[in-house]
């Protein structure tokens, strides 16, 4: 009797390793999205008392305003710290580094801009087409 119940509580144990592991790698990332997503540049500052600043350019193949979200929403983020995701046109020119302070990168490259993803402070997100 004692044996079954260790047996019965092994087998459980494992069960539930199991499906850590199967959910924990499942999970749906920014290559699963459709429009080939590429980070062509990122910046974060490393004031690690203040709040966490993320700006990021990244390179789509048409606009696909949907993914877009999905893809900002699935960008880091940290409390009280702001993330900012430019979406480029990846068949025109695109910025390789992106600055902290705006313009976070060259106007040049403001005509092939799709759309830009912020989360703020308090988590509020925003998402604009053409924002120039």
């Amino acid at each position: 009797m004692n044996r079954n119940r260790k047996l019965i509580f092994l087998v459980l144990i494992i069960a539930l390793i199991g499906y850590i592991i199967y959910d924990s790698t499942s999970q749906p990332t920014v290559d699963d999205l459709e429009g080939n997503f590429i980070e062509v540049a990122g910046f974060r500052n490393q004031n690690n008392k203040g709040p966490i600043v993320r700006i990021y350019a990244v390179s789509v193949e048409g606009p696909v305003f949907d993914k877009m979200k999905e893809y900002g929403d699935m960008m880091p983020y940290t409390k009280y710290g702001t993330t900012t995701v430019y979406f480029f046109d990846a068949s025109k020119p695109v910025p390789n580094t992106v600055v902290a302070t705006q313009p976070h990168f060259d106007p040049e490259f403001n005509d092939n801009c799709y759309a830009v993803y912020k989360k703020d402070q308090n988590g509020g997100i925003t998402f604009q087409k053409s924002p120039f």
